[in-house]
């Protein structure tokens, strides 16, 4: 009989050694399929939550990538457009009269106010163009394609929920059956709406567009890559291969590490308090906007910088000392080209962390209404993420579709520079 079969009195015992392993075991198994269980779960609920966020913004925002024309019978009438003043000419009273035309039954000055509320106030515009660039059109009737009113091409849209009373809606009765009537004779059409792509911000959302915002960006990135990478590779590579290691290299260390955690709207203060109070740089342009960005993202970038280059081997560096390179060639010829698929990625992901933020240039005054679209580094500007709050805080629903349109394009220029992050890594990447 086995020794472990016997208790310490030298009697029997009741269990063999075997089974209090194989009990053992049999707990240890459970906890480990209900640690998977729980793992799973929290996976999925992510990837539900995740897809619910994803869903709820897609769902409101497609929509908002077209836009509702109509067609109107536009004569050109000489007597408004005098060609000695075709610039100023009264444009929008050639659409008001239109209008009228189409709806000659339209006769109080209150169906009239309505009738004119079908159409955007940027016809006019598209009118003016138009006889500028062609003025022999002056004195015929053609039938144009107009922008609708914001209000009409959420109608089209089906944004609107008619069975509430006529007091409740922003679209009256006698607005529907004029728009029934147009679509009744084909003169209602939705299309792409390039205008979102095209046209910086507006009042109007009809003519609202994130170009303006997509160059502001594109400005203070570029102000914020050409400051932070040079920098951040070289505060990496001094601290990591020449520094000596003391105790105030220990605090830079510790220094730059909490930077990276630092809530981004310090930034955004000390920005306020330094570009623009002190050296009085131009509020509201790239040029500040990516000094401050640049603030924020170098921790990040010189902490992925000195993670790349300790995952170098040191047998690298040991064998270019060997055959007689100084240590600046073996750092510039052998480490830094090895660490540089790293350094790439943690720079990729602080700029993505950069397009992102919104939060510091609220404080250095990138948050002001901008209609013309920026063309250099001092013009004043916006950034997407800023276009996106300041619509959101806009009341009419037409605005609700292109915040979740422009945070789609935020979402996807976000997920292409994380893909483009993992891509070079995994590309260049060498594992010793």
């Amino acid at each position: 009989m086995n020794r472990s079969s016997f208790n310490p009195n030298g009697r029997p015992s009741g269990r063999r050694a075997i089974d209090i392993v194989n009990a053992g075991l049999a707990r240890r198994y459970r906890r480990e399929r209900r640690f998977r269980f729980y793992g799973i779960s929290a996976i999925v609920a992510s990837l539900v939550f995740l897809a619910i966020l994803f869903g709820s913004i897609i769902g409101k925002g497609y929509t908002a990538f077209e836009q509702t024309y109509l067609q109107l019978d536009v004569f050109f009438d000489p007597d408004i457009l005098s060609q000695e003043a075709l610039a100023t000419a009264n444009y929008p009273g050639v659409i008001k009269q239109s209008l009228r035309q189409m709806f000659p039954a339209v006769t109080s000055r209150r169906d009239k106010s309505m009738l004119y509320g079908l159409v955007s106030n940027g016809a006019a515009f598209q009118i003016r163009k138009m006889v500028l660039d062609s003025p022999e059109m002056i004195g015929q009737t053609m039938p144009i394609w107009v922008v609708a009113d914001d209000d009409i091409d959420m109608l089209v849209k089906g944004h609107f929920d008619l069975n509430v009373p006529e007091s409740q809606r922003r679209i009256k009765d006698i607005q529907l059956t004029w728009m029934e009537r147009l679509e009744n004779e084909n003169r209602v059409e939705k299309r792409f709406n390039r205008t979102f792509f095209t046209a910086g911000d507006s009042r109007e959302p009809e003519q609202a567009g994130i170009l303006g915002a997509v160059a502001g960006s594109f400005y203070t990135l570029l102000v914020t890559l050409a400051l932070s990478f040079p920098i951040g590779i070289a505060s990496a590579v001094y601290l990591e291969e020449f520094a000596p290691k003391n105790r105030w290299t220990d605090l830079i260390e510790v220094n730059i590490n909490n930077l990276a955690a630092v809530p981004s709207i310090v930034f955004g203060l000390l920005g306020l308090a330094v570009f623009l109070n002190f050296f009085g740089l131009p509020r509201s342009a790239p040029l500040v906007g990516g000094l401050v960005l640049t603030l924020m993202t170098l921790p990040t970038i010189i902490i992925a910088g000195r993670a790349s280059l300790q995952s170098v081997p040191p047998s690298i560096r040991e064998a270019a000392l060997g055959v007689g390179a100084s240590k600046m060639q073996m750092v510039m010829h052998h480490v830094l080209p090895l660490a540089m698929p790293g350094i790439l990625t943690g720079t990729i992901i602080g700029m993505a962390r950069a397009l992102g933020e919104s939060a510091p240039l609220l404080m250095i005054g990138m948050v002001a209404f901008i209609v013309d679209v920026p063309h250099g580094f001092t013009d004043p500007a916006t950034v997407l993420p800023v276009q996106i709050y300041l619509w959101a805080d806009s009341p009419e629903r037409a605005f609700v579709e292109r915040t979740s349109a422009a945070t789609i394009v935020l979402l996807v220029f976000l997920i292409a520079m994380n893909a483009t992050a993992v891509i070079l890594r995994k590309k260049f990447e060498r594992r010793w």
